[in-house]
């Protein structure tokens, strides 16, 4: 019996590219495969505006590059200390995979190529990356060993960092000075860790004596935070109001806001902005635009605007919360209609942001939970200078079919800047629509 070659074959399934077009760097020194079927499915996607056709035309291009004028049926070299790479051209069925798949789909070609490379390289671990669970469950069935891709995953998605912290037992003179002194408590006093770093809220608690607060990492205070009204909104809970000082200081210019429907998140966001309108050039409400039940826009009757239109309601829905916080004839009320018109105020599909410049402009780009992290840094790498970004969702109702809790940009978002001086965290627990809806946010 062969000893097994300490070097792995990655087989790359076409959602991993189209997840991360620059994935086959991230496999060390082994070996990775592309099957044929995979350029074959990523010559469907080169033609749109959306991320994933800029990332199909964008490793079609890394290909091109790479191989040179070497075949690419040759085992390409990808770096130093990377392995090698080559395309395995289409496999007859085996009678196992015929019987079992007759439907000659992609998927199953390449399940056709992933047997076949296990067969002929029996000296070696096979390991097919798919973001596909079903197809994952199928290579499983044939005994092919399948994995999602998981580089930019959250490692321990329990731990996932929430940006809020309680403090029982606070001392109750700390709390006292808190209260008595605008420019804060200095950290150490509150026999805080020594290494704590980024934007952090804390809800202090001593017996009846409780103070909202926050951390910043720069001058290592504590100051308390005050609930204040924000265009017409209040905050109805600590975590609505640690937003709302995230989403209101300066210094913080990237935020990030997790939670269910219903707690705020995109209401706050857009309040925030408009509060502050005139920091910023232009106001960018945004959402990546997700199909469900196999449908596209075009299914849907009318013109572009039309189609948009039902994707974009929700922010709409928020903007009219905050209208209705103000007379017809009110300042603030006339200002949004204003703002709108002039396209101070842009509310648009995340697909539509693309060439636009992001200097000065407070950008919030809504069910962030539906991005991949490398979209999520796209979006990021792209803001100019005195620039505001706000990243919304809820990582549990996330859309896209390979995107999970631990692997959507939102989740890696959270994780990867935890620690950072400009940016800050907030997950809003308590749903503040209704009782029904908190209800039915709970039970069903």
């Amino acid at each position: 019996m062969k000893k097994k070659n300490h070097k792995k074959l990655f087989i790359i399934d076409t959602n991993v590219l189209l997840h991360d077009y620059k994935c086959i760097y991230n496999f060390e020194e082994n070996d990775i495969i592309i099957p044929i079927v995979v350029l074959e499915e990523l010559d469907k996607f080169k033609r749109g505006n959306d991320l994933i056709n800029f990332h199909a035309r964008e490793f079609t291009r890394e290909l091109d590059k790479l191989s040179g004028d070497m075949l690419l049926t040759a085992n390409i070299p990808l770096g130093e200390n990377l392995g090698n790479m080559h395309i395995e051209t289409g496999k007859d069925f085996s009678e196992k995979v015929s019987q079992s798949f007759p439907e000659r789909t992609a998927d199953h070609r390449i399940l056709a190529i992933a047997e076949y490379v296990c067969n002929s390289n029996k000296d070696k671990t096979v390991v097919l990356i798919t973001k596909d669970i079903n197809l994952r469950m199928k290579a499983k069935s044939l005994g092919i060993i399948a994995q999602d891709y998981e580089n930019d995953k959250v490692a321990n998605i329990d731990d996932l960092y929430k940006g809020i912290r309680i403090l029982e037992g606070v001392n109750q003179d700390l709390i006292s000075k808190l209260y008595e002194i605008p420019d804060g408590v200095n950290a150490g006093e509150f026999s805080l860790e020594a290494n704590l770093k980024g934007h952090q809220f804390f809800i202090l608690k001593n017996n009846g004596s409780s103070a909202l607060a926050h951390y910043n990492p720069v001058n290592k205070m504590l100051c308390r935070v005050i609930k204040q009204t924000t265009y017409g909104i209040d905050p109805r809970n600590a975590e609505q109001t640690f937003a709302i000082e995230a989403l209101l200081n300066p210094d913080i210019q990237l935020v990030s806001l997790t939670g269910k429907a219903g707690t705020g998140k995109t209401l706050l966001a857009l309040a925030a902005a408009l509060q502050q309108h005139k920091k910023y050039k232009q106001i960018f409400l945004a959402r990546p635009i997700v199909s469900l039940a196999n449908r596209d826009l075009g299914f849907l009757p009318g013109d572009v605007k039309d189609k948009m239109d039902p994707y974009m309601q929700p922010l709409y829905d928020n903007l009219t919360v905050i209208k209705h916080k103000f007379s017809h004839q009110s300042p603030e009320f006339l200002r949004i209609n204003d703002m709108m018109k002039e396209e101070k105020l842009v509310i648009t599909p995340l697909a539509y942001i693309r060439g636009r410049s992001l200097s000065s402009i407070f950008f919030i780009v809504d069910e962030a939970q539906n991005l991949t992290p490398h979209e999520i840094k796209t979006i990021i790498t792209r803001a100019g200078e005195e620039t505001k970004m706000v990243f919304t969702g809820d990582i549990e109702q996330i859309d896209s079919p390979y995107l999970d809790t631990a692997s959507n940009g939102l989740s890696y978002l959270s994780d990867k800047m935890k620690n950072q001086d400009i940016f800050a965290h907030v997950n809003l627990v308590k749903g503040e629509r209704s009782f029904l809806a908190e209800l039915a946010s709970k039970l069903l």
